[in-house]
């Protein structure tokens, strides 16, 4: 037996209820690899699988005459509830952030700019790489992507190149900050590395993004595209927002760092703000809106509508956060049946850390770096800080790899399709396996001591 949560676990992985299980989650997830063809959305399937897989472990649990499956569930389910309010906040306020035309102004001024494509492609680089450890990486792609697709209407050559820079930079930028990704903010959660033990990824994900994009450049046209579009204004309380969410974000890190509670009530702390915030927001702008109304003609309506911070909720991706609950509870069952802990015998006992390590970078490419991360966290290895950080690291920007790798290169596959292809970024695998395995050495040279 293996101790989880001051739980005993056995290992039933030879049962018929073990078994079953595991053919549920490899069905839910190959159902969640196939969603661009199904049209099932992500979260439905392996919402789904978590019920049959807990059942499964009760059942499991009973014929062994074993207790405490429904106290290891509630364990399960405390963790992802943390991740939940966390997430609800952060996406919240992206939310809001693009309601009121911040990231619509970012755009318009970077499309009206008098750059080269080869000047969009670095900044739009460098920008995906500097947002992404504050917004998360898929809206900083997304953001990014509409700026590459805008500015190459006529030139398909630098589209796909540009994408994958987008995509690349996004992860990369992701991976040395807890709210880059949701990888680190897993780590970050779990204690393993705290907030500014991160900054030791610096240098390595800076690598990761440049070593690829230093190769696609050249085939990048060094021509001036047509100037598109008119300026776009940010709305009234847009900076204002701005300056709370920076606010929220330098108040979870304090009461984590300084009083160890969790990060999730910083940000719903600062979330309280911005709802606060909104009510004001909302009245004022419901008098002019009003007003507006009074004075136009019968039946018209004004354009734009009062504030409201519920629709910045409402619009938050509960498919996402769904998906999260499947996978926590999938692979938190698993765990329950001692797949886990035959898992880490074979990987971590067997292959050691380091290797175990980057192969995990590899494995994100191919599933999801969600269930990945949850694993290595439930395995909960004997490691080092350095080994810690590096798991961290390839989790991050393995998905990079391949375009079905990362929530960031299948959104923007969707975004310009037919360009931004598998293909186009396999392509390129090859560079993007240089900046892999670059900022894995980059790593273990700068970091070495930490190992």
């Amino acid at each position: 037996m293996v101790d989880v949560a001051g739980i005993e676990v056995p290992n039933l992985t030879g049962s018929a209820f073990a078994v079953a299980a595991l053919a549920a989650f490899i069905v839910a997830y190959a159902l969640v690899i196939a969603e661009e063809f199904t049209q099932l959305r992500k979260s439905k399937s392996v919402v789904a699988a978590a019920g049959i897989i807990w059942v499964l472990v009760a059942y499991a649990w009973e014929s062994a005459g074993i207790e405490g499956a429904a106290e290891l569930l509630r364990h399960n389910l405390l963790e992802y509830a943390e991740l939940l309010l966390f997430l609800l906040a952060a996406m919240t306020y992206v939310n809001t952030l693009e309601e009121r035309g911040v990231f619509a102004a970012l755009r318009s001024w970077l499309v009206t700019r008098r750059f080269s494509l080869r000047g969009i492609f670095w900044a739009t680089g460098a920008l995906a790489f500097g947002l992404s450890p504050l917004l998360d990486n898929l809206t900083t792609a997304l953001v990014m992507g509409a700026v590459v697709v805008a500015m190459g209407r006529t030139e398909p050559r630098f589209v796909a190149p540009a994408c994958i820079n987008v995509v690349v930079a996004a992860n990369a930028g992701g991976a040395f900050s807890p709210f880059g990704d949701i990888t680190t903010l897993m780590v970050w959660q779990y204690g393993s590395v705290t907030c500014f033990e991160f900054l030791h990824l610096f240098l390595p994900s800076l690598v990761n993004w440049l070593v690829p994009a230093l190769c696609m450049t050249a085939t990048i046209p060094a021509k001036r595209p047509e100037e598109t579009g008119t300026r776009q204004h940010i709305n009234t309380g847009a900076l204002a927002t701005v300056g709370l969410f920076a606010g929220t974000i330098a108040l979870t890190v304090s009461l984590h760092q300084l009083l160890h509670l969790p990060p999730f009530l910083g940000m719903m702390t600062g979330l309280g703000a911005l709802m606060l915030y909104g009510h004001m927001l909302r009245r004022r702008e419901l008098r002019d809106w009003q007003h507006d109304q009074g004075a136009l003609s019968a039946g018209a309506k004004p354009a734009a509508k009062p504030f409201d911070i519920f629709i910045s909720i409402k619009r938050v991706e509960w498919d996402t956060l769904m998906f999260f609950y499947g996978v926590i509870l999938c692979v938190g069952g698993l765990a329950a049946l001692g797949f886990l802990a035959v898992l880490s015998n074979a990987s971590y006992a067997s292959l050691g850390p380091s290797v175990t390590n980057i192969l995990v970078g590899i494995a994100s490419a191919i599933i999801d770096n969600i269930p990945v991360m949850f694993a290595v966290l439930s395995i909960d290895p004997e490691m080092s800080l350095g080994q810690w950080l590096l798991v961290t690291l390839t989790a991050g920007v393995g998905g990079s790899l391949l375009s079905i790798g990362s929530a960031a290169g299948v959104a923007l596959m969707g975004q310009a399709r037919g360009i931004y292809t598998f293909f186009a970024h396999l392509k390129w695998s090859w560079a993007i396996a240089l900046g892999y395995a670059a900022c894995i050495w980059l790593h273990f040279v700068l970091n070495a001591p930490l190992f």
